[in-house]
Parts: C-alpha cells; sequence; structure tokens
C-alpha cells in the first residue's frame, strides 16, 4: 500500500467522509464544531466523556461511510513525538477499508513549530514497504487530503521532509536487498546511477585498489566470485575550499564468516551485514535532493566474505593502506579490516573536517544496548556531543563507550602490527573499535557507530513496520544541518 499526500487550499464541507481532526490532550472539541455537524458534534461529545483521555488517537464511526478520526495532541511535544504521532495514525488508516481521507490542518491546537511537516514526515516513514519480489502485491492507494493554509508546511520544508524519506527508503531499499541480487557488482553499479542526482561518484575496482595497496579491504572479497569496491560519493553544495565532512560504510553485502564460518541459523539475516554503507548512501542522497548547502563525501567499502579455495584464511597477515600490518585471527571479524582501509583512504584523499563511520560491526554491541542504542564510540568530544544530541532530536539514539589505551594491548600482534580479534575475551565492541581508531593517522576528529542492534528489526519499531531501519539517515542528516551548514 502506498500513501498520496495533496495539499487543497478549500476547506471542505461538513458532510465529508474519512475527516481527520485536531484536539488538545483534554480532548477538548469546542472549535471543531464548524466542521461537523451539530448531531455529529453531540454525538463525539458524549462518547468521550466516557473515552480513555490518555489515548492519543479516536475514531468514530460516524455513519456506514463517514468516520472521524481526533488527535489528542498532549503538551510539549517533540518533534519526534509528532513524527511518533504520524506514524500511529498510519496505522490506523493502513488496516482500514477506506481510501481517502481528509486532515484538517486548522483544527490544529497548540505551537508546536511545523506539526504537520513532522507528522506527515512520521507517517510517510511508517508507510515504508519492501515487497519488490511479492508476485501479487498491494494496489490500496491511500489519497491523504491536507486541506488549509493555516499550519501548512512551507514548501521548503516540503522538499526537505521528501529529501529525507528518499533517502531514508533507498537506504532500507539496499539493506532489504537479498544477497543474490545486491552483491558487490549490482551495489557499485547501482551507486554509479547517483550521477544523476548531481553526486559526483568514483569506482574503485580491484586493479585500482591493488595499485593503491588496500589489501586489508581486498583480503575479505577474496573468497568471492563477485568484484571488491570502494565507492566515493562526493556533494559539493559549498565552497570549494571548505573542507568536507566524511562519512564511511561498512558494505559486506553477504557475511558467511568467511572460514571462521558463521552459525546457519540466521546467517540469512546477514544480507543486512552492509546496512553501515547504506546509510551512507541514503545521506549522501538525501543531501543532494535538497541540495544541502555543506561539502560531504561518502565512502563505502563493497565487498562479499564467502568461503572458496581463493578465501582469506584465520593467520594471514595482510598490509593495509595505512602501511601497518594485520594479523587475521579471525575471518569473521572482516568488517574492521574493510574500515581500516576505508577510513585511512578517506582521511588521506579528503583530509575532511571529520570521519564518522557506520557499521554493524559486533555481536557484542547488542549484548551491551539491545535494539535501542547504537554504540559510539569517539576520540573527540565536541564531534560526539553533537552526535548524541542529533540522535536525541530524531530519536536514533546512541550510547557512548569507552575508548582507552590499555585497550590496544588486547589486539597488539605477536607477528604483526595489530591483530584482528581479542582472543582474551571480553570488550568485544570496544577492542574493534580500538582497532579502527590506529587506522586514523593524522588525528582528524572520528567517530564509529556500531548500529549493529539498530539497522534491522524483526518486529518493528516506531517509524518502520519490520525489516530494515534506515538508521542513521535521519541522524547525520540532522547532525549536518544543526552545526555545519
Amino acid at each position: 500500500m502506498s500513501v498520496k499526500i495533496n495539499y487543497k487550499k478549500k476547506i471542505i464541507n461538513k458532510s465529508s467522509s474519512n475527516l481527520i481532526l485536531f484536539s488538545n490532550e483534554k480532548c477538548d472539541i469546542s472549535h471543531l464544531y464548524k466542521y461537523i455537524s451539530k448531531i455529529e458534534f453531540s454525538y463525539v461529545n458524549d462518547l468521550l466523556k466516557t473515552s480513555d483521555l490518555k489515548k492519543n488517537i479516536f475514531v468514530f464511526e460516524l455513519n456506514s461511510k463517514k468516520k472521524l478520526i481526533l488527535i489528542s495532541i498532549k503538551k510539549d511535544l517533540k518533534n519526534f513525538d509528532v513524527e511518533n504521532l504520524g506514524a500511529e495514525l498510519y496505522k490506523r488508516i493502513n488496516y482500514g477499508k477506506s481510501s481517502e481521507y481528509f486532515l484538517n490542518c486548522e483544527s490544529i491546537i497548540g505551537k508546536h513549530k511545523n506539526f504537520i511537516g513532522h507528522f506527515l514526515h512520521g507517517l510517510m516513514l511508517k508507510s515504508y514497504e519492501f515487497n519488490k519480489y511479492k508476485t501479487k502485491k498491494k494496489t490500496r492507494i491511500i489519497s491523504l487530503n491536507i486541506l488549509g493554509d493555516k499550519n501548512k508546511p512551507s514548501t521548503q520544508n516540503q522538499l526537505r521532509f521528501k529529501a529525507l524519506e528518499e533517502g531514508t527508503f533507498y537506504a532500507r531499499d539496499l539493506v532489504s536487498e537479498p544477497g543474490n541480487i545486491l552483491h558487490p557488482d549490482e551495489y557499485a553499479k547501482r551507486l554509479n546511477s547517483l550521477k544523476k542526482n548531481g553526486l559526483k561518484i568514483n569506482i574503485y575496482n580491484e586493479k585500482k585498489l591493488k595499485k593503491l595497496g588496500l589489501n586489508a579491504l581486498l583480503g575479505v572479497g577474496m573468497g568471492s566470485a563477485r568484484g571488491s569496491y570502494l565507492v566515493t560519493i562526493e556533494w559539493n553544495g559549498a565552497k570549494k575550499d571548505s573542507k568536507p565532512v566524511a562519512f564511511v560504510g561498512k558494505g559486506v553485502t553477504f557475511d558467511t564468516g568467511g572460514y571462521s564460518l558463521k552459525p546457519a541459523r540466521f546467517m540469512e539475516d546477514m544480507t543486512y551485514d552492509m546496512a553501515g554503507s547504506a546509510a551512507v548512501v541514503g545521506l549522501m542522497k538525501s543531501l543532494a535532493l535538497r541540495k544541502a548547502k555543506i561539502n560531504a563525501v561518502g565512502v563505502v567499502g563493497l565487498v562479499e566474505n564467502m568461503v572458496s579455495g581463493d578465501a582469506q584464511r584465520p593467520g594471514d597477515i595482510v598490509k593495509s593502506y595505512s602501511g601497518k600490518t594485520i594479523e587475521v585471527l579471525n575471518t569473521d571479524a572482516e568488517g574492521r579490516l574493510v574500515l581500516a582501509d576505508a577510513l585511512t583512504f578517506t582521511e588521506k584523499k579528503f583530509k575532511p573536517k571529520f570521519i564518522i563511520d557506520l557499521a554493524t560491526l559486533t555481536g557484542a554491541i547488542i549484548v551491551s544496548l539491545g535494539s535501542e542504542y547504537a554504540g559510539l564510540f569517539s576520540n573527540d568530544d565536541k564531534l560526539s556531543k553533537q552526535i548524541l544530541s542529533a540522535g536525541e532530536k530524531v530519536e536514533e539514539k546512541l550510547w557512548r563507550m569507552p575508548l582507552h589505551k590499555n585497550y590496544d594491548k588486547l589486539m597488539n600482534s605477536k607477528n604483526a602490527d595489530i591483530q584482528n580479534i581479542n582472543y582474551v575475551g571480553g570488550a568485544g565492541s570496544t577492542t574493534a573499535a580500538q582497532f579502527l581508531q590506529r587506522f586514523i593517522l593524522n588525528k582528524t576528529p572520528w567517530a564509529h557507530l556500531d548500529i549493529a542492534g539498530m539497522a534491522f528489526s524483526k518486529y518493528g519499531g516506531a517509524l518502520n513496520s519490520g525489516g530494515a531501519t534506515g538508521f542513521g539517515v535521519r541522524l547525520l542528516h540532522q547532525l549536518i544541518e544543526e552545526n555545519y551548514e
């Protein structure tokens, strides 16, 4: 099912069906008499006297062809509260039979800035479905007509929300694709198509990567029949001499674990091991669509971690792009190898203001934080505070975890400069981040977001209905908009 939003200036007459109106938290509807008939007003008013006023949404069947949906607006709502309210409305209209609704934005109570914009944004995010491979698709389209000019979002805000939705949906689409479809070759091809949005795309194939010396990344993909790639995505919306902000994503399109093979149970979920890269791509697309006034670069490492006669072995030693050697003790700790080269490459080539990487890096972060928070590791307090603040505002929450030089000893190798896993035990997510930090060579402000518990939801969340979440797109967009534009 899809939702089509139409803006109309004219307020419809009182006989129109499926009307959506708003009240305050006490469900006072005295201001709504002009939008419904006297009989309907009295009927709804009487029913409210015996209703649970703690609810957010009330549905009244006025007759066989007309319903009134009343939405209670509580005091001091944050933007994400309003978005969640819009998502709640979507759940109600999604399971009904009606295909047309009229939302009267002039009935809104309160002074919340851009209420309708955030409300519809939440509704649209919740409406996402991935049904590409269903042979029988739902054809129902819900037409949501927004009536009146008061509280209507500006054209600029409408474009902003649309860009965010398209970027988030693009990220969700990428994560939702099966591994046999979205392998590294196809992924690189799709990213090249983003040129039409005004993004500058450079694709580094295996030949170029070998010449440059990105051997840590290449080692992960050795067992795959598919290619391995590093792709850079640039958006230049500010002055040429302005340093870009940089985002790096892990793009392991399928992760068997290599010779350190994962258990068969739930291995099918490893299609989402590229969710960090999808968030970066979705962010870059949204920046381009709204023509953001910033220079930004996204860098994604695209590989497939497979088992074959050519695959990397436990105990192999590779020389990374940084020049540091890595002993690969566990081939299932592959994401950090991809990111190690991508981080150093990004820092050297683009000399950015900061680097933020995103990755479904460790199961340990799920043990620590579950599916409520992503883990944040950083070498910079200012950047950390900005990311945490942005996460709170869009309800993509993070919890800052420790980094400390004492963890380095757990990652020191007897045979190389560093080993890719801590075999002593404990601090799995922190030692992974400690590993990554070694590949930031010039003290660039850096943050690592471990999103393993946030990228995919079996049961759905406030703004998604299950499956890929697109976590990170709105968070990083908020960070840029709030601090760097």
